[in-house]
């Protein structure tokens, strides 16, 4: 029997994955959270063989919640309406052995979770497609430039943080929006956060 919690914030959705599940005569679900936080205890108390999550929850993400289960015994599987390469490569190196679309057929869930029981990774086919084309062009200081402006600070903010002349600053904000393709400071964070590469 493959035990599985299940976290998710939306309690509708929630009752319908744990139902959908416990159909399965091959499965059971052990545990149903309603953040990350508690997703984390209930793995610790129930040592599960699975733990499905969703992304974006209140308390803890789920991706900073397989970030902490990496090294249990644990298969992680994402299930997220999110198909952004950002999530899946940071979900890739937390370890996740699926990342699932929640707009998947029903069939297909029961047999990703089979298929990672057997040793096996499951990814939707959607992120395959453009995962290798998304990496982040910035630069380690160029993503910090990009956190304080998303942070609310001006440019002499955060030239004092960071050590730097405001011309410098200014350039680094240049180049930003030059590689990502945007016109403003507020269409890089928009878009930066789209794409999941805000932590």
């Amino acid at each position: 029997m493959i035990s599985i919690v299940i976290a998710e914030d939306q309690r509708m959705m929630l009752g319908a994955l744990g139902s959908l599940l416990n159909l399965e005569d091959d499965m059971e679900v052990v545990g149903m959270a309603g953040d990350g936080e508690e997703a984390l205890s209930l793995v610790r108390e129930l040592r599960p063989d699975i733990c499905m999550m969703d992304i974006e929850m209140p308390k803890m993400t789920g991706l900073e919640a397989a970030e902490r289960l990496k090294d249990t015994d644990c298969r992680v599987i994402i299930l997220t309406t999110f198909a952004r390469s950002g999530y899946f490569q940071r979900a890739l190196k937390a370890g996740v052995k699926g990342y699932l679309l929640k707009d998947s057929p029903s069939e297909e869930l029961a047999q990703s979770i089979r298929l990672v029981m057997d040793g096996k990774r499951m990814f939707a086919p959607e992120l395959m497609d453009d995962v290798y084309g998304e990496e982040n062009p910035l630069t380690d200081r160029e993503k910090e430039v990009l956190w304080l402006v998303a942070d609310g600070k001006n440019t002499q903010e955060i030239a004092d943080e960071l050590s730097l002349k405001a011309g410098t600053v200014r350039n680094y904000v240049s180049t930003i929006l030059e590689k990502l393709g945007v016109k403003n400071r507020i269409e890089a964070i928009t878009q930066s956060k789209e794409k999941g590469w805000f932590k």
